[in-house]
């Protein structure tokens, strides 16, 4: 046997995943179908960790925010997708965001160049019947594999789709209009760019997106539900008149320099690689057709002469049911040397993917070894991640859900919002350094 672990996918879980495990002293085998004559409908290069909506890791404030938490604790269990992401960081205020191109040619080059990591460029069709594996093929499951795990499991796979938003031309942006600024001058100030709408403008281009031809689902795909995260813009236009400018289009902290005042509506722009020339539309995932994408964004004051290197588009995202089918090693019941990782567990996000993938892999580093791995406490933000996961939420109702302090054991008593924010990451820090000091984990540091 020339490998202890098969890893099937090669997103950010599976990269996350075949690092550890390597860097555990593991062989590993990486099993990526992109570069082997297959794709799917999101993915545009062969890189492994290709992000595909979005170039953000959100918010990295760590001490009252539990996606910042994550990040903190993913660094100090030494995360290569963090440390991938650090080193081609972009201006994004108090967000992770990355030059995506650069990040995953990093990702890709670390993972494939670990003497104990052989990538091999093919589709898996079907579960293997022995041997350690880790399943990370993320939302985009190949057919013949998630018709295997639905046999595995017994149960339908959940789905829902997932949209991506439009990526701009820097230099096809009047800066005339638009102005750079971030949210209440966060960051060095500068990290967005920002269209203002007066109400008629904003009432029009509202209009507009709810009569914009969009893309038609085939009969079996009617019914999916969309993750709220991931809402179309045309969908919450729908949802009533002033949906938009209380979400992706708030105004509130962002000053018009023309006017000193906060516009009435604005659409924001975010950095999305290091040269500064694209930018991502934020917010603004779509299932407009591509012709009325054209159109309609470049109603907004500032794009009207837009070029679009990436028009936004839509795919059909799988999950399984993993309160019910995994333990709480993310092994598979019925299955157990099997384990499951990333988005087709049903946590949302490129960074959650990532952080299950690196818990996959510390299992499973444990299991060849002979060993045991506890999991991180409940009151950490991995082990709120995972105890959702694994049993703590509601299987008949499953969805797929981002960390958030919504996971964590509730605090005690009456506080404002930010105190009570502050009161669980100081736990959450205190928790995972008592853990790391029992159980003796320590960092595995990427080279």
């Amino acid at each position: 046997m020339t490998h202890d672990v098969t890893i099937i996918g090669g997103g950010l879980a599976g990269s996350e995943a075949a690092w550890q495990l390597a860097e555990a002293g593991l062989k590993v085998r990486l099993f990526e179908m992109r570069g082997g004559g297959d794709t799917t409908p999101a993915h545009e290069t062969e890189r492994l960790a290709e992000m595909v909506c979005s170039n953000s890791f959100r918010s990295d404030d760590a001490t009252s925010n539990a996606v910042g938490l994550l990040h903190q604790e993913m660094r100090r269990l030494g995360s290569l997708i963090m440390a991938c992401a650090d080193e081609h960081r972009v201006p994004a205020g108090s967000a992770l965001a990355v030059d995506r191109d650069g990040f995953a040619q990093s990702v890709t080059d670390k993972v494939a160049g670990h003497p104990d990591v052989t990538v091999v460029r093919e589709r898996v069709d079907a579960l293997p019947g022995d041997g350690l594996t880790i399943v990370a093929t993320g939302p985009l499951t190949g057919s013949a594999l998630a018709e295997s795990i639905a046999e595995a499991t017994g149960k339908d796979a959940l789905a829902f789709f997932d949209a991506i938003a439009p990526i701009v031309h820097r230099d096809s942006v009047d800066t005339d209009i638009a102005w750079f600024q971030s949210r209440w001058d966060k960051g060095d100030g500068k990290d967005y760019l920002n269209c203002p709408m007066d109400k008629a403008q904003y009432e029009a281009f509202v209009q507009a997106l709810i009569d914009g031809e969009k893309t038609e689902f085939k009969e079996w795909e009617k019914d999916t539900p969309y993750f709220e995260g991931c809402m179309p813009i045309e969908v919450m236009a729908e949802r009533g008149i002033d949906t938009l400018r209380h979400g992706p289009m708030k105004p509130v902290g962002l000053d018009d320099p023309r006017t000193g005042r906060w516009p009435y509506a604005v659409v924001q722009l975010r950095q999305d690689n290091a040269l500064g020339t694209l930018w991502n539309m934020v917010g603004f995932q779509t299932k407009l057709k591509y012709g009325a994408q054209a159109e309609i964004f470049r109603m907004i004051p500032g794009l009207e002469k837009a070029e679009f290197a990436r028009l936004g588009g839509i795919h059909r995202n799988s999950f399984i049911r993993s309160p019910e089918l995994l333990d709480e090693q993310l092994r598979l019941k019925s299955m157990p040397h099997i384990r499951f990782a990333g988005q087709i567990t049903g946590c949302e996000g490129y960074l959650e993917s990532a952080a299950v993938g690196l818990m996959a892999a510390r299992f499973a580093a444990a299991e060849a070894k002979g060993e045991t791995f506890e999991a991180p406490p409940v009151e950490t933000a991995f082990g709120a991640l995972l105890s959702h996961i694994t049993g703590g939420a509601e299987a008949e109702t499953y969805q797929p859900m981002n960390v958030n302090f919504g996971l964590f054991p509730p605090i005690e008593g009456k506080m404002k919002k930010a105190n009570r924010r502050l009161k669980y990451t100081e736990r959450a820090r205190d928790a995972f350094a008592d853990w790391a000091a029992r159980t003796g984990t320590k960092a595995l540091e990427p080279a």
